[in-house]
């Protein structure tokens, strides 16, 4: 079954179709709940309301993305409003104090520094720099779209992905500097 006979048999409320759209997605969508949730039944409770959410919604879903990038967006969005309830705000800007960030394009970390090691420094960041970070170098995500799921200014957006760098540039230079562990 194509895609978009699949998609339409979803929107039909076939169940069978659902499971297939469901075994298709379910693992790439738990890794990036995951990747928020840091708990593995959280990251599974968000994933899943992600899907039922994406069902509920299906004749909302355009075409313009694909339709894994459209899932992704409601599951990332279900993880963010998971932390918020949990009380993990993200802390308010006061745009007037933050003016422009001079965006540094080259931003490199050491080749002898592995991706588990980044995951971790930046998992050790405090929330507010955490998930900008996350969405910006992981997710992919632009300052628009950042701005949009974190209910943030571009500014913000901006300022806080620029302050994460730098504080887990801060974290990975006493990875090489000091002691690994």
């Amino acid at each position: 079954m194509l895609q978009h006979q699949l998609l339409e048999a979803c929107k039909n409320n076939s169940r069978k179709a659902q499971l297939k759209l469901y075994n298709k997605y379910s693992e790439g969508m738990y890794y990036i709940a995951l990747r928020f949730m840091n708990d593995t039944q959280e990251a599974e409770d968000a994933m899943q309301e992600g899907f039922i959410k994406a069902f509920d919604k299906l004749h909302q879903f355009t075409g313009e993305v694909t339709f894994g990038a459209w899932l992704k967006k409601i599951v990332v969005n279900k993880c963010l409003d998971k932390l918020k309830a949990k009380k993990l705000e993200l802390i308010a800007l006061n745009e007037q104090v933050l003016g422009k960030v001079d965006e540094d394009s080259s931003w490199a970390v050491e080749d002898e520094v592995t991706v588990t090691e980044i995951k971790e420094k930046m998992n050790n960041l405090p929330e507010k720099y955490r998930y900008p970070l996350l969405l910006f170098l992981v997710e992919g995500y632009d300052h628009e779209e950042i701005s949009e799921i974190l209910n943030i200014s571009q500014v913000a957006s901006r300022t806080l992905v620029h302050r994460g760098k730098k504080k887990l540039q801060e974290e990975l230079k006493y990875l090489k500097d000091g002691t690994r562990y």
